[in-house]
């Protein structure tokens, strides 16, 4: 293991181990934060840094790796990828920053797991693999930070919840508009009763244009084909699969519903209503799939109702805008209307929008503090001092939760509700079945033995 580093506090790290509209007002507010707000001025000494290794470096794993490199408390010690390319890229971009050749580069990310020097790990190799590296990863005591979305389904995603429960590794899960001040205000705002009480969360999620059909090939010798296929079915290469189309491809995801975006904004609604801790208790859905390489949602509109009668409204871009006319045409794609008795805010990851437009304009010392972070330093802070997240592991379930059930209700064409406590549908064997999914030969997950019961340090509330 890395070396014992302390806090400020004095706290042992490894102690916690385990567009304008009328009548409506616009705020922007500067989206980066300082670095000496995180710690003392100067490059904390080594022993004070907490080691990183990076698994999938594509696209947003990629950026992650660029993000930890700014951190003067994170030292990115390891890179893995199924594709030589990607691997060579970011070791020489770790080397580069750090002045030196250390860092080490991998295809499997099973001999990665092998190291003890590795205090956290940042994964983003999709959800049909993060669940397996996640739990192994932490049942050998590596904090998490874990690109979204948990799981490929609702299964395997009680498996990695359960492994983190047990172990008490600090996780962040990759839903960073928590960490954005834009949503946090408009949050904060909701909380305060600023829009009356609350009805209903509309999402204005992303969608995309038809492409090309793939057109199969041998695997190019700079990828391990089968790994990173993993243990999803086995299919021939092709180079349309391995590009960002993979993402609308149910063998790994849910598309658009899922990871594809519309988790970032499911994860407001939820945060909005004050129900981390639990999904809601209903679903209807409709919407077209892609019929190319792709078999996921294209277009969709999905309804979930609360216990507390707040609604969830879930929409492509498109048809979000020609319903609500509170969301702005030039908006871009993804965004969240926030309605209340009182008046409603429009967010997104470029401002806010509100009416009356005194909303905006409250000043935020009534409405709470707002902790304005990065994603990646807060992950990084949280390992240092043993405070929460912003996005821990109940926040993640219930964000995959409320995908599959988009996804289910659609595929299924009917209603189903949900029973929060026992977390499956009621009265539905078909959908019930459909939580889980099988694996190819030889993967699976499962709650280590090892492990043993949950010590009561690490149990939630």
């Amino acid at each position: 293991m890395a070396s014992k580093k302390t806090t400020r506090k004095q706290v042992p790290r490894r102690e916690f181990l385990r567009g304008t509209l009328s009548g409506a007002a616009v705020l922007g507010f500067p989206t980066i934060v300082p670095s000496s707000v995180f710690g003392a001025d100067g490059v904390p000494p080594p022993s004070d840094r907490i080691t990183v290794a990076c698994v999938g470096c594509g696209r947003m794993g990629g950026n992650h790796v660029r993000g930890f490199l700014q951190l003067p408390n994170a030292r990115v010690t390891a890179i893995c990828d199924v594709k030589q390319e990607i691997r060579q890229q970011f070791k020489e971009m770790v080397d580069t920053k750090y002045g030196g050749k250390d860092c080490l580069a991998y295809t499997d990310f099973r001999e990665l797991l092998e190291r003890k020097d590795i205090d956290a790990i940042m994964l983003a190799p999709g959800e049909r693999w993060t669940p397996i590296m996640g739990a192994e990863a932490a049942r050998r005591g590596m904090h998490l930070y874990y690109e979204k979305p948990l799981s490929l389904t609702v299964a395997e995603g009680k498996v990695i919840r359960e492994v983190v429960r047990r172990t008490g590794v600090i996780f962040q899960f990759g839903t960073l508009q928590r960490s954005n001040l834009y949503f946090q205000t408009a949050v904060a705002l909701t909380h305060a009763g600023k829009i009356g009480q609350l009805q209903k969360v509309v999402i204005a999620s992303n969608e995309d244009q038809s492409i090309a059909l793939e057109q199969p090939r041998p695997a190019p010798p700079t990828i391990d084909w089968d790994l990173w296929l993993g243990p999803a079915p086995w299919v021939p290469y092709s180079d349309r699969r391995v590009s960002l189309s993979w993402l609308g491809i149910y063998d790994y995801g849910l598309g658009h519903v899922g990871g594809g975006y519309a988790i970032h904004d499911l994860d407001i609604a939820q945060w909005a209503n004050q129900s981390d801790h639990a999904a809601p208790v209903s679903v209807e859905g409709k919407g077209t799939f892609y019929q190319d390489i792709r078999d996921t949602l294209s277009t969709y509109e999905v309804e979930y109702v609360y216990a507390n009668g707040v609604k969830v409204h879930l929409l492509n871009a498109t048809a979000a805008k020609e319903r609500y006319p509170q969301i702005p045409v030039e908006s871009g794609s993804a965004s969240v209307l926030i309605l209340g008795t009182e008046g409603w805010i429009w967010v997104s990851r470029r401002g806010m929008i509100s009416h009356p437009e005194s909303i905006v304009r409250t000043t935020l010392r009534r409405v709470g503090t707002i902790g304005i972070t990065e994603h990646r330093r807060d992950f990084i802070e949280s390992i240092r001092t043993g405070k929460p997240t912003a996005a821990p592991i109940e926040v993640a379930f219930n964000n995959e939760v409320m995908s599959q059930m988009a996804d289910l209700s659609v595929r299924m064409k009917r209603k189903l509700r949900w029973d929060p406590v026992k977390e499956e549908f009621i009265d539905d064997a078909q959908a019930n079945r459909r939580l889980s999914r099988p694996m190819r030969s030889p993967w699976r997950i499962e709650v280590p033995e090892s492990l043993g019961k949950m010590p009561a340090s690490a149990r939630k509330a």
